[in-house]
């Protein structure tokens, strides 16, 4: 049995996954907040948690109002 994951974190983790695979480049919009509920069948807080973490690590930002957005790639992607 694979190990637990918290709700964030597999929002994070296929976010990262899709930055190293190249499916998400700098720039690109990530899917909206009421997206990502739906695709995860989480609460907005659970969405929102995950967001921190990916902007906490540099890998995105928000836009207020307009969205998150995927910033330049560091060199190698903090775990």
């Amino acid at each position: 049995m694979p190990p637990y994951r918290h709700a964030y974190q597999r929002i994070v983790d296929d976010v990262v996954a899709d930055i190293e695979a190249g499916r998400l480049k700098p720039g690109d919009k990530l899917p909206s907040g009421r997206e990502l509920r739906e695709k995860y069948e989480v609460s907005a807080m659970v969405v929102r948690t995950a967001v921190t973490i990916l902007r906490d690590r540099g890998l995105v930002e928000s836009v207020s109002g307009v969205g998150v957005f995927v910033l330049d790639r560091p060199a190698k992607l903090p775990s």
